[in-house]
């Protein structure tokens, strides 16, 4: 193998494996020690540069960091499946705890001629909206609702997410000088383009939700009812109660959503009915275990085939009970079991069976293209469309996700806008901020603990049962307080304090070997890359993580590292005689509109 090129920023970018796994790679470590020091308001600018709604993802993200987090597959838990570091609800604490960050805000600034307007208010428009006003940019923001948000207003209930979260963060956006044109919908692009607007960013959402067309669904459509729909309005208060009886059809996080806004509103019988088997739900794990926790059964491998009614009321619905094949290439058909058809009765059915994305308001004429799944035709990269002036993100340009990547879509698209009204090209984009230093204070102390914890991850309390399930506004997560905050921050690995290795003063000890506790270093004669993941001290196991190899030594051995499990202790620095190993803290930044950094008033300790 060839030696590792440790300049480029993508390789130890890969080993901060949250960092990398996270759409808008926020550098999780960096805030979780952060908050391990009590620097709250630091550890929350930093997620803001990045991730633009901490305290709104502190409580709803998806999380893609935690399944990627090097804790969960290090950790040995008596057998049990070892937990990642509970990184999303770390980011809550450091929302909940910052204090007053206006001061550290962005402020406004002189306007620099060019106008863009933001269609919709969510995650999406308003990321583009907080990167580009500190550039001078003239924003506008459109949305029919009276209040900002998009769907993490209308479609998140405020059990999980209390409003007030939601406005102290968008109202830092409209603080920087953001103009919102709120109870203003756009119902026509064509129109919109002739306001001389210089680019229009479109990030309106996938507002329409799914129907299932089956028989009885006409005849009962009183009590049959659109997910989002319902949940909006909801959250609006149009809706304060339920019948008793409800099903919720559907694996995803609104029928979660759904089902347990429904048990607060009086559903005393409330069930969650899917096609697919219960591990194929497209819900998060912790949606599902939350709406168990709540007594809410899930029932799999139903099939709706009709809605049941007596002259027009909803009495009930029918499923066929179905198995899962698979075929030779593992594709899989849903197949009758061949047993009697089992029938559910019910009072309403909430449908949450997938959102679609609708544009009825972009006319053919002007120039914008979409594919056979409604969908824009987008550079993928640059999410320009076929109008060069019209930039798309969030679920409205490849579909529903999340609001972490409807963050990272905001800022791609504002970089891009940026770029577009500078004449310059949209397909290159801005290299990342990297810094790498050596966290070494002495012969064996470092600027970071480096103590590996033996804790296991910390459990959130719950407000009790009895309160959370009788209000639908009262908040069931109460959040870490600082001391279990602090004890699970130490539980973070370090990830980014990298151990970089000097083959120039290597004298090939072994010390280093020696003294590591996961075996992840071996020195040994050079080889393809499937034959050396073979001959290591401990094979490894993870293909898609590099190893990290040394150009060849003087006695012609070279030394190969599995980064996938090593524990960034720091030991091999600590026991090597000659400084061939150390560790140094990796901090990447991404690049956003105008290459300027956001937020940069990050206090260093005193």
């Amino acid at each position: 193998m060839r030696p590792t090129d440790t300049s480029n920023p993508d390789y130890f970018h890969r080993v901060v494996d949250c960092q990398w796994a996270c759409p808008a790679h926020t550098p999780v470590p960096e805030y979780i020690r952060m908050i391990g020091q009590g620097r709250y308001a630091d550890a929350y600018m930093v997620n803001w540069v990045s991730n633009v709604f901490p305290g709104i993802l502190g409580r709803t993200c998806d999380r893609p960091c935690e399944p990627a987090c090097r804790r969960g597959r290090v950790e040995e838990n008596n057998g049990q499946k070892a937990e990642p570091v509970a990184i999303c609800r770390l980011k809550r604490v450091a929302a909940d705890m910052k204090g007053d960050v206006k001061a550290r805000m962005p402020t406004i600034v002189p306007f620099n001629g060019k106008r863009v307007a933001c269609v919709g208010a969510g995650p999406a428009s308003l990321t583009v909206a907080r990167d580009l006003a500190p550039l001078g940019y003239e924003v506008t923001v459109f949305d029919g609702e009276a209040k900002a948000g998009g769907f993490i207003r209308s479609q998140i209930p405020r059990f999980r997410l209390p409003e007030s979260v939601i406005d102290e963060e968008t109202g830092y956006i409209f603080d920087l000088g953001v103009k919102f044109r709120h109870g203003e919908r756009v119902d026509s692009m064509r129109e919109l383009l002739t306001r001389h607007y210089d680019a229009v960013f479109v990030g309106c959402g996938a507002p329409r939700g799914r129907n299932l067309d089956i028989p009885g669904r006409q005849e009962a459509a009183e009590n049959i009812h659109i997910g989002i729909d319902w949940l909006a309005s909801v959250s609006f208060g149009h809706i304060t109660e339920i019948a008793p009886r409800v099903i919720v059809l559907g694996g995803g996080n609104t029928a979660m959503d759904c089902c347990r806004s429904a048990r607060r509103l009086g559903g005393s019988d409330v069930k969650v009915i899917v096609r697919s088997g219960f591990d194929e739900m497209k819900a998060s794990p912790w949606e599902k275990e939350d709406a168990q926790h709540e007594g809410i059964p899930i029932l799999n491998f139903h099939v709706p085939l009709r809605f049941e009614h007596e002259s027009g009321k909803l009495t009930g619905m029918s499923f066929d009970v179905v198995k899962a094949e698979y075929d030779k290439n593992g594709k899989r058909t849903l197949v009758s079991t061949g047993q009697p058809e089992v029938f559910v009765a019910c009072d309403v059915v909430l449908i949450a069976v997938g959102q679609e994305n609708a544009f009825p308001w972009i006319e053919v004429e002007t120039g914008i293209a979409f594919d056979h799944w409604g969908l824009p035709v987008l550079n993928e990269h640059s999410f320009q469309s076929t109008r060069p002036e019209v930039f798309f993100g969030g679920d409205s340009a490849f579909g529903p996700k999340n609001i972490i990547t409807a963050v990272a879509h905001g800022h791609g698209a504002a970089i891009s806008i940026d770029r577009f009204l500078n004449k310059q090209d949209v397909n290159q984009r801005p290299a990342p901020h990297v810094t790498i230093s050596s966290q070494k204070m002495g012969i064996h102390e470092w600027s970071y603990d480096n103590a590996i914890s033996d804790d296991h991850r910390f459990k959130v309390p719950w407000a009790k049962a009895e309160t959370a399930l009788a209000n639908i506004r009262v908040e069931v997560e109460l959040g870490f307080d600082a001391a279990t905050a602090f004890k699970e921050a130490n539980r973070c690995l370090n990830c980014d304090v990298q151990t970089v290795f000097t083959r120039e003063t290597c004298i090939e000890c072994d010390a280093c070997v020696d003294i590591c506790p996961v075996d992840s270093i071996t020195f040994t004669t050079n080889g393809d890359e499937g034959d050396l993941r073979k001959r290591l001290k401990a094979p490894t196991l993870n293909l898609a993580q590099s190893l990290y190899v040394s150009a060849e030594l003087k006695t012609g051995k070279i030394m190969v590292k599995d980064e996938d499990v090593c524990l960034h202790c720091g030991l091999c620095a600590e026991r090597c005689p000659t400084g061939a190993w150390d560790m140094r803290k990796f901090l990447l930044i991404t690049s956003q509109a105008g290459n300027a950094r956001l937020g940069g008033k990050v206090k260093e300790p005193a």
